[in-house]
């Protein structure tokens, strides 16, 4: 069942997940139900008011397995770092100039939907050069370049996406090629990697929808094989590792028209696939324009309701 709607839940695309799956948007069941109100509850006594609709909320109880305790945490801690990041202020205003400059060295980016209608991400860690890169930028500008692009994934291209497939969709497709990848690469790049997928992990639950692995150097597989005993199943069923020989399955993923050229597609967007940014949340039929685009509501300070205060007071007769 659909969980009750709240006054948060103001969305404009389908909010029913595609497939039945346990504690999913449209295929709840009446304790999860009451678990997202719990939480909501329990967050708003806490002074919450953002982000406490019914999606993002499933979002964090499926990441905690319905525990509404430690989904609290998770979500406590993860407000706290939008406030020390400057998240909100930084999806207005960032602006990644130096971008096409990076790409040489690192390329990552967010380029049209697989069959299922979800944005792919494309990420190209074997080109990383971080001594090269840090001469056009800094890790903070990566990091924050990296956030902006998940809180745009969020809105506007999740939402673009889900109007275009008349379903809704949460996650993305994500293609990591690991070609050039090795262990004689730099422990720094290692070091930003892990910083970037901690952000992706304790902050942006739930969003990966499938990982293909590329490129996979020799005895990645039997390392895999090793690590995912520890990783849930339902990730575990997300992953999968290809060598040099991916392109048939990748393609059955992802439509050859929109995959690039050089993955076994036959996409070459003008000026370059990695900075193109095509997909949905590009066409006017489906796009929309974000709501941390709309102005802000103007909030009045302490200090301006005291001297109001005081104004009235001072105008009022005396006795």
């Amino acid at each position: 069942m659909a969980a009750p709607q709240s006054k948060y839940d103001d969305y404009d695309f389908p909010t029913t997940a595609p497939e039945a799956q346990p504690g999913h948007p449209g295929h709840t069941t009446p304790e999860q139900d009451e678990k997202v109100q719990q939480l909501r509850s329990e967050l708003e006594q806490l002074g919450y008011t953002e982000r406490l609709d019914t999606l993002t909320l499933l979002r964090f109880l499926r990441a905690r397995k319905f525990d509404v305790a430690l989904a609290k945490t998770m979500f406590v801690d993860t407000e706290k770092w939008r406030k020390d990041f400057n998240t909100d202020e930084l999806v207005r205003t960032f602006e990644y100039n130096e971008k096409a400059q990076v790409f040489q060295y690192y390329p990552q980016y967010y380029h049209k939907t697989d069959k299922d209608g979800r944005p792919v991400y494309i990420e190209k860690l074997g080109k990383i050069d971080l001594n090269a890169m840090y001469k056009i930028t800094t890790a903070e500008r990566m990091l924050q370049n990296l956030v902006t692009e998940y809180e745009k994934l969020a809105d506007p291209r999740l939402p673009a996406c889900s109007r275009k497939a008349g379903k809704l969709l949460e996650t993305c497709c994500t293609i990591m090629d690991l070609k050039g990848v090795g262990i004689t690469s730099v422990p720094s790049v290692y070091g930003y990697v892990k910083q970037a997928s901690a952000i992706s992990q304790n902050y942006y639950p739930e969003r990966l929808g499938k990982l293909y692995l590329i490129n996979a150097p020799w005895g990645f597989s039997s390392v895999f094989n090793v690590v995912k005993g520890f990783l849930d199943p339902v990730t575990v069923n997300k992953i999968h590792v290809l060598g040099s020989g991916y392109k048939k399955d990748l393609l059955a993923q992802v439509p050859a028209e929109n995959l690039p050229v050089e993955f076994g597609g036959s996409c070459s967007c003008a000026g370059g696939c990695e900075l193109s940014d095509m997909g949905p949340w590009q066409e006017s039929e489906w796009a929309k324009t974000p709501k941390w685009a709309a102005p802000k509501e103007e909030t009045k300070t302490e200090a301006a309701v005291e001297k109001e205060i005081e104004a009235q007071e001072a105008a009022q007769p005396t006795a």
